[in-house]
Protein backbone atom coordinates (compact mmCIF):
# COMPACT_ATOMS: atom_id res chain seq x y z
CA UNK A 1 0.00 0.00 0.00
CA UNK A 2 1.51 3.06 -0.94
CA UNK A 3 1.95 5.72 2.13
CA UNK A 4 1.41 8.90 2.81
CA UNK A 5 4.33 10.43 1.11
CA UNK A 6 3.92 8.34 -2.39
CA UNK A 7 0.23 9.43 -2.20
CA UNK A 8 1.42 13.02 -2.26
CA UNK A 9 4.15 12.87 -4.44
CA UNK A 10 1.57 11.57 -7.05
CA UNK A 11 -0.72 14.23 -6.52
CA UNK A 12 2.10 16.71 -6.96
CA UNK A 13 2.72 15.35 -10.31
CA UNK A 14 -0.78 15.70 -11.23
CA UNK A 15 -0.55 19.43 -10.38
CA UNK A 16 2.56 19.99 -12.05
CA UNK A 17 1.53 18.62 -15.08
CA UNK A 18 -1.77 20.35 -15.56
CA UNK A 19 -0.11 23.96 -14.31
CA UNK A 20 2.42 23.22 -17.09
CA UNK A 21 -0.08 22.18 -19.84
CA UNK A 22 -2.10 25.70 -18.97
CA UNK A 23 0.94 27.34 -18.97
CA UNK A 24 2.34 26.17 -22.20
CA UNK A 25 1.72 26.90 -25.89
CA UNK A 26 1.16 23.26 -26.53
CA UNK A 27 -2.36 21.75 -26.05
CA UNK A 28 -2.87 18.81 -24.49
CA UNK A 29 -3.41 17.16 -27.79
CA UNK A 30 0.07 17.60 -28.74
CA UNK A 31 1.33 15.11 -25.72
CA UNK A 32 -0.29 12.27 -24.57
CA UNK A 33 1.81 12.02 -21.44
CA UNK A 34 1.70 15.13 -18.71
CA UNK A 35 4.91 13.48 -17.51
CA UNK A 36 7.01 14.73 -21.00
CA UNK A 37 6.93 17.74 -19.14
CA UNK A 38 8.27 16.86 -15.84
CA UNK A 39 12.11 16.88 -15.48
CA UNK A 40 13.49 13.48 -15.23
CA UNK A 41 16.77 12.74 -14.08
CA UNK A 42 19.07 10.49 -16.65
CA UNK A 43 21.93 9.44 -14.03
CA UNK A 44 21.26 7.38 -11.16
CA UNK A 45 23.20 5.98 -8.15
CA UNK A 46 21.28 3.34 -6.79
CA UNK A 47 18.28 4.37 -7.79
CA UNK A 48 18.59 8.03 -7.21
CA UNK A 49 18.59 10.31 -9.56
CA UNK A 50 22.37 12.72 -9.45
CA UNK A 51 21.32 16.41 -9.22
CA UNK A 52 24.19 18.89 -10.42
CA UNK A 53 26.72 16.76 -12.33
CA UNK A 54 26.21 19.12 -15.50
CA UNK A 55 27.11 22.28 -12.93
CA UNK A 56 27.77 25.29 -14.90
CA UNK A 57 30.58 27.68 -12.96
CA UNK A 58 31.86 29.57 -15.98
CA UNK A 59 31.46 32.73 -14.67
CA UNK A 60 30.62 31.86 -11.16
CA UNK A 61 32.85 34.10 -8.86
CA UNK A 62 32.01 37.79 -10.14
CA UNK A 63 35.15 40.80 -10.14
CA UNK A 64 36.27 42.27 -7.29
CA UNK A 65 33.11 44.08 -5.23
CA UNK A 66 33.94 47.48 -4.16
CA UNK A 67 36.56 47.93 -0.83
CA UNK A 68 34.04 49.03 2.08
CA UNK A 69 35.04 52.77 2.50
CA UNK A 70 33.92 52.82 6.01
CA UNK A 71 36.44 51.58 9.41
CA UNK A 72 39.88 52.20 7.52
CA UNK A 73 42.35 53.79 9.53
CA UNK A 74 45.45 54.29 6.95
CA UNK A 75 46.03 51.42 5.46
CA UNK A 76 44.13 48.74 8.12
CA UNK A 77 40.85 48.48 9.62
CA UNK A 78 40.22 46.86 12.85
CA UNK A 79 38.06 43.60 12.41
CA UNK A 80 36.03 42.00 15.65
CA UNK A 81 35.95 38.25 15.60
CA UNK A 82 36.00 34.97 17.68
CA UNK A 83 40.12 35.55 19.29
CA UNK A 84 39.06 39.37 19.74
CA UNK A 85 39.89 41.92 17.28
CA UNK A 86 42.56 42.04 14.51
CA UNK A 87 44.06 45.27 12.23
CA UNK A 88 44.00 43.47 9.26
CA UNK A 89 44.66 45.15 5.81
CA UNK A 90 42.10 47.24 4.48
CA UNK A 91 42.07 45.48 0.72
CA UNK A 92 44.36 42.25 1.47
CA UNK A 93 45.96 41.06 -1.48
CA UNK A 94 47.68 37.55 -0.38
CA UNK A 95 44.82 35.61 1.53
CA UNK A 96 45.48 32.20 3.08
CA UNK A 97 42.03 30.52 3.64
CA UNK A 98 41.48 27.68 6.42
CA UNK A 99 37.87 26.50 5.83
CA UNK A 100 35.01 26.35 3.20
CA UNK A 101 33.09 28.83 4.62
CA UNK A 102 35.90 31.62 4.17
CA UNK A 103 37.11 30.22 0.60
CA UNK A 104 33.01 30.69 -0.33
CA UNK A 105 33.19 34.31 0.57
CA UNK A 106 36.43 34.59 -1.65
CA UNK A 107 34.27 33.45 -4.27
CA UNK A 108 31.27 35.40 -3.59
CA UNK A 109 32.84 38.98 -2.86
CA UNK A 110 35.52 38.28 -5.89
CA UNK A 111 38.96 38.00 -4.46
CA UNK A 112 39.37 34.57 -5.13
CA UNK A 113 42.04 35.47 -6.63
CA UNK A 114 44.44 36.28 -4.49
CA UNK A 115 43.92 33.55 -2.03
CA UNK A 116 47.85 32.28 -2.48
CA UNK A 117 46.63 28.69 -0.35
CA UNK A 118 43.77 26.92 0.70
CA UNK A 119 42.85 24.24 3.51
CA UNK A 120 41.93 21.30 1.43
CA UNK A 121 39.10 18.29 2.24
CA UNK A 122 39.37 15.82 3.94
CA UNK A 123 38.20 12.66 1.60
CA UNK A 124 37.49 10.58 4.48
CA UNK A 125 35.45 13.33 6.27
CA UNK A 126 33.26 15.06 3.25
CA UNK A 127 33.43 15.62 -0.60
CA UNK A 128 36.14 15.21 -3.00
CA UNK A 129 39.76 15.49 -1.03
CA UNK A 130 40.23 18.77 -2.60
CA UNK A 131 38.92 22.36 -3.14
CA UNK A 132 35.76 23.09 -3.12
CA UNK A 133 34.73 21.87 -6.74
CA UNK A 134 31.75 23.68 -6.93
CA UNK A 135 33.27 26.76 -7.32
CA UNK A 136 35.14 26.12 -10.38
CA UNK A 137 38.59 24.91 -11.65
CA UNK A 138 40.37 28.20 -10.80
CA UNK A 139 39.24 27.39 -6.53
CA UNK A 140 40.10 23.92 -7.25
CA UNK A 141 43.65 24.60 -8.46
CA UNK A 142 44.81 26.39 -5.42
CA UNK A 143 47.77 25.02 -3.86
CA UNK A 144 46.82 22.74 -0.71
CA UNK A 145 48.13 24.76 2.82
CA UNK A 146 47.05 21.24 4.66
CA UNK A 147 43.83 19.55 5.53
CA UNK A 148 41.14 21.58 7.00
CA UNK A 149 41.25 21.18 11.03
CA UNK A 150 45.18 20.70 10.76
CA UNK A 151 46.97 23.58 8.86
CA UNK A 152 50.56 23.35 7.60
CA UNK A 153 51.53 26.06 9.65
CA UNK A 154 55.05 25.63 7.70
CA UNK A 155 53.56 26.14 4.52
CA UNK A 156 51.60 29.23 5.30
CA UNK A 157 54.63 31.14 6.58
CA UNK A 158 56.45 30.79 3.11
CA UNK A 159 53.51 32.28 1.67
CA UNK A 160 53.68 35.22 3.09
CA UNK A 161 50.03 36.07 3.28
CA UNK A 162 48.52 39.63 4.54
CA UNK A 163 45.47 38.04 5.90
CA UNK A 164 44.99 34.60 7.33
CA UNK A 165 40.80 33.83 7.71
CA UNK A 166 39.96 30.12 9.60
CA UNK A 167 37.11 29.31 11.93
CA UNK A 168 37.51 29.31 15.40
CA UNK A 169 37.22 25.17 15.47
CA UNK A 170 41.02 25.63 15.27
CA UNK A 171 41.27 26.30 18.65
CA UNK A 172 43.32 29.42 20.68
CA UNK A 173 46.78 27.65 20.20
CA UNK A 174 46.48 27.44 16.51
CA UNK A 175 45.29 31.00 16.38
CA UNK A 176 48.34 32.21 18.30
CA UNK A 177 50.95 30.63 15.38
CA UNK A 178 49.12 31.99 12.58
CA UNK A 179 48.64 35.13 13.90
CA UNK A 180 52.61 35.25 14.40
CA UNK A 181 52.95 34.83 10.47
CA UNK A 182 50.09 37.38 9.43
CA UNK A 183 46.32 39.13 10.43
CA UNK A 184 44.30 36.41 11.74
CA UNK A 185 40.58 36.44 11.80
CA UNK A 186 38.95 33.00 12.93
CA UNK A 187 35.42 33.04 11.98
CA UNK A 188 32.37 31.96 14.64
CA UNK A 189 29.58 29.58 13.66
CA UNK A 190 27.19 29.95 16.21
CA UNK A 191 25.18 32.71 14.32
CA UNK A 192 24.58 30.47 11.28
CA UNK A 193 26.54 30.27 8.05
CA UNK A 194 24.55 33.76 6.91
CA UNK A 195 26.72 35.58 9.89
CA UNK A 196 29.50 32.81 9.14
CA UNK A 197 29.71 34.67 5.47
CA UNK A 198 29.58 38.16 6.85
CA UNK A 199 32.57 37.76 8.92
CA UNK A 200 34.51 36.43 6.17
CA UNK A 201 33.58 39.48 4.06
CA UNK A 202 34.44 42.18 6.82
CA UNK A 203 37.73 40.78 6.76
CA UNK A 204 38.30 40.68 3.04
CA UNK A 205 36.65 44.09 3.48
CA UNK A 206 33.83 43.60 1.65
CA UNK A 207 30.77 43.44 4.31
CA UNK A 208 28.53 45.84 2.39
CA UNK A 209 28.63 43.34 -0.32
CA UNK A 210 28.06 40.33 1.43
CA UNK A 211 24.91 42.16 2.80
CA UNK A 212 23.37 42.60 -0.45
CA UNK A 213 24.53 39.26 -2.19
CA UNK A 214 22.59 37.61 1.43
CA UNK A 215 19.52 40.33 0.50
CA UNK A 216 19.41 38.74 -3.16
CA UNK A 217 19.82 35.40 -1.85
CA UNK A 218 16.86 35.54 0.23
CA UNK A 219 14.59 37.29 -2.40
CA UNK A 220 15.40 34.68 -5.22
CA UNK A 221 15.02 31.36 -2.62
CA UNK A 222 11.56 33.10 -1.52
CA UNK A 223 11.32 33.30 -5.26
CA UNK A 224 12.04 29.83 -6.48
CA UNK A 225 9.25 28.23 -3.36
CA UNK A 226 6.88 30.26 -4.47
CA UNK A 227 7.10 28.97 -8.31
CA UNK A 228 7.88 25.05 -7.10
CA UNK A 229 4.95 25.41 -4.26
CA UNK A 230 7.19 24.16 -2.34
CA UNK A 231 5.61 24.53 0.89
CA UNK A 232 3.53 21.74 -0.18
CA UNK A 233 6.50 19.48 0.02
CA UNK A 234 8.66 18.02 3.08
CA UNK A 235 12.16 16.73 1.60
CA UNK A 236 14.01 14.30 3.83
CA UNK A 237 17.72 15.23 3.96
CA UNK A 238 19.86 11.86 4.54
CA UNK A 239 23.91 11.62 5.01
CA UNK A 240 25.38 8.46 4.56
CA UNK A 241 29.14 8.07 6.44
CA UNK A 242 30.83 5.12 6.24
CA UNK A 243 29.36 2.66 8.48
CA UNK A 244 26.12 4.91 9.28
CA UNK A 245 23.40 6.79 8.21
CA UNK A 246 21.58 9.85 9.54
CA UNK A 247 19.53 12.71 8.85
CA UNK A 248 20.12 16.20 8.87
CA UNK A 249 18.45 18.34 12.11
CA UNK A 250 16.90 21.27 12.00
CA UNK A 251 19.89 23.51 12.41
CA UNK A 252 22.41 22.06 9.12
CA UNK A 253 23.26 24.28 6.20
CA UNK A 254 20.99 22.38 3.68
CA UNK A 255 17.89 22.92 6.17
CA UNK A 256 18.56 26.43 6.43
CA UNK A 257 18.74 27.04 2.78
CA UNK A 258 15.85 24.44 2.20
CA UNK A 259 13.55 26.45 5.62
CA UNK A 260 13.93 29.22 3.43
CA UNK A 261 12.79 28.33 -0.04
CA UNK A 262 10.02 27.25 2.03
CA UNK A 263 10.64 23.79 1.83
CA UNK A 264 8.85 21.86 5.00
CA UNK A 265 10.88 18.87 6.69
CA UNK A 266 9.01 15.09 7.94
CA UNK A 267 8.09 15.61 11.32
CA UNK A 268 11.20 12.75 12.41
CA UNK A 269 13.65 15.67 11.05
CA UNK A 270 12.51 19.19 12.87
CA UNK A 271 14.67 18.69 15.35
CA UNK A 272 17.86 16.83 16.28
CA UNK A 273 19.70 14.59 13.59
CA UNK A 274 18.45 11.21 14.02
CA UNK A 275 20.16 7.74 13.12
CA UNK A 276 18.63 5.56 10.17
CA UNK A 277 18.49 2.28 10.54
CA UNK A 278 17.62 -0.94 8.36
CA UNK A 279 15.43 -1.55 10.98
CA UNK A 280 13.41 2.16 10.54
CA UNK A 281 13.57 3.69 7.60
CA UNK A 282 10.43 5.48 8.38
CA UNK A 283 12.79 8.87 9.91
CA UNK A 284 14.20 8.77 6.44
CA UNK A 285 11.07 9.40 4.25
CA UNK A 286 9.49 12.01 2.69
CA UNK A 287 7.58 13.35 -0.55
CA UNK A 288 11.15 13.84 -1.56
CA UNK A 289 14.30 12.10 -0.15
CA UNK A 290 17.96 14.31 -0.92
CA UNK A 291 20.69 11.84 0.26
CA UNK A 292 24.41 12.46 0.30
CA UNK A 293 28.14 10.30 0.62
CA UNK A 294 30.73 11.35 2.69
CA UNK A 295 33.47 10.27 0.46
CA UNK A 296 34.08 6.92 -0.86
CA UNK A 297 33.24 5.05 1.92
CA UNK A 298 29.97 6.65 2.66
CA UNK A 299 29.04 5.91 -0.68
CA UNK A 300 30.40 2.56 -0.63
CA UNK A 301 27.73 2.32 2.20
CA UNK A 302 25.29 4.00 1.37
CA UNK A 303 25.25 2.65 -2.21
CA UNK A 304 24.67 -0.88 -0.38
CA UNK A 305 22.00 0.47 2.16
CA UNK A 306 19.79 1.95 -1.19
CA UNK A 307 20.07 -1.61 -2.65
CA UNK A 308 17.91 -2.81 -0.09
CA UNK A 309 14.57 -4.35 0.02
CA UNK A 310 13.56 -2.13 2.62
CA UNK A 311 14.68 0.97 1.07
CA UNK A 312 13.00 0.15 -1.80
CA UNK A 313 9.63 -0.32 -0.07
CA UNK A 314 10.05 3.54 0.47
CA UNK A 315 7.28 5.55 -0.62
CA UNK A 316 9.34 7.81 -2.38
CA UNK A 317 11.62 5.16 -3.45
CA UNK A 318 8.57 3.72 -5.45
CA UNK A 319 8.07 6.79 -6.59
CA UNK A 320 11.37 7.39 -8.38
CA UNK A 321 11.80 10.81 -5.83
CA UNK A 322 15.13 10.27 -4.50
CA UNK A 323 17.79 12.22 -5.42
CA UNK A 324 21.70 12.31 -5.16
CA UNK A 325 23.24 15.36 -4.13
CA UNK A 326 26.69 16.90 -3.81
CA UNK A 327 28.26 16.57 0.21
CA UNK A 328 30.49 19.13 0.09
CA UNK A 329 27.97 21.80 -0.83
CA UNK A 330 24.82 20.29 1.13
CA UNK A 331 27.14 19.90 3.95
CA UNK A 332 29.08 23.29 3.37
CA UNK A 333 28.89 27.26 4.35
CA UNK A 334 28.30 29.96 2.35
CA UNK A 335 26.22 32.21 -0.55
CA UNK A 336 27.63 30.63 -3.43
CA UNK A 337 27.09 27.08 -1.96
CA UNK A 338 23.51 27.82 -0.82
CA UNK A 339 22.69 29.61 -4.30
CA UNK A 340 23.86 26.03 -5.59
CA UNK A 341 21.36 23.98 -3.23
CA UNK A 342 19.05 26.76 -4.54
CA UNK A 343 19.93 25.30 -8.36
CA UNK A 344 19.49 21.85 -7.06
CA UNK A 345 15.83 21.88 -5.63
CA UNK A 346 14.78 24.09 -8.71
CA UNK A 347 15.59 20.94 -10.81
CA UNK A 348 14.52 18.27 -8.66
CA UNK A 349 11.68 19.67 -5.93
CA UNK A 350 9.11 18.56 -8.96
CA UNK A 351 11.02 16.03 -10.72
CA UNK A 352 11.02 11.98 -11.21
CA UNK A 353 13.84 9.71 -11.62
CA UNK A 354 13.50 8.15 -15.39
Amino acid sequence: MPTQFSVRARAIALAAGAALALAGCSSAAESSDNGSDIVRSTTNVAGAGVVGNDRDTVGLCPTPAPVDPVGIEGAVRPVGHSEGISEVPADPVRIVSLDPASLDATCAVGVWERVGGASTLDPEFRGDGDQELYLGPGIAAIPSVGPVGAPDIDAIAGLTPDLIIGSDALGTETYDALSAIAPTVFTSSEGGWKDTFLQSAAALGRGQTAFDELARFSADAREVGVELNASQTQASVVRFLADSAVTDGADSFASQVLDEVGVRRPPAQREESVTVTPEDLSVAEGDIVYVRFAGDDGESFGTSFMESDAWADLGSAEDGRIFAVNDTVWSGSGVIAARTILTDVTDSLNAYVS
